[in-house]
């Protein structure tokens, strides 16, 4: 179980937070690491580029969008770390996604950006000091730690994995 306080994020984030398999952050995002690759890998061709419903994204978009989203939740994590007062702007996952063009390259090439921005959100997230962690800022107007932006960042990518599951492979 996280213990973080209420104060600590929007709760529309508390599902992600509770998705968690540990309260150790970095040792989260170091299993995903290896897991999240080996479950892309893992997918078969056919199911990269499917879509289980018109207008749904297909699974090199899901990873497209993990991406995106560990980048945008890590740029929010480094500013409230040193301390920014500014209130960051949310960002609308659909435009994102119909512009990036997942399904235009190879879930090689996806994979291996996905393991370049989790080894960055990594080493950002070890270099936080326990004050830097427990610091809260504002983006889309909503309050957020240093800290359960990581577990933010860890619980969506779990989120999606299990939709890829549930939906995609059944």
């Amino acid at each position: 179980m996280i213990h973080l306080n209420n104060n600590e994020y929007s709760e529309y984030y508390g599902y992600y937070i509770s998705l968690n398999a540990s309260d150790n952050l970095i040792l989260n995002l170091e299993n995903q690491l290896e897991a999240t690759c080996d479950f892309f890998k893992s997918l078969p061709v056919e199911k990269l580029e499917y879509q289980y419903e018109v207008g749904k994204w297909t699974p090199k978009d899901i990873l497209q969008h993990i991406i995106d989203t560990e980048r945008i939740f890590a740029y929010r994590a480094l500013r409230f770390a040193r301390f920014d007062k500014i209130n960051l702007p949310g960002y609308e996952e659909n435009d994102y996604a119909d512009v990036a063009d997942a399904n235009n390259r190879t879930i090689e090439d996806l994979i291996e950006e996905y393991k370049i921005v989790k080894l960055a959100s990594i080493h950002l997230f070890k270099s936080f000091s326990e004050k830097m962690l427990l610091n809260i800022g504002q983006a889309n107007n909503a309050p957020a730690s240093v800290r359960a932006i990581g577990f933010i960042i860890s619980g969506h990518e779990i989120h999606h994995i299990n939709i890829i599951k549930v939906r995609y492979l059944k």
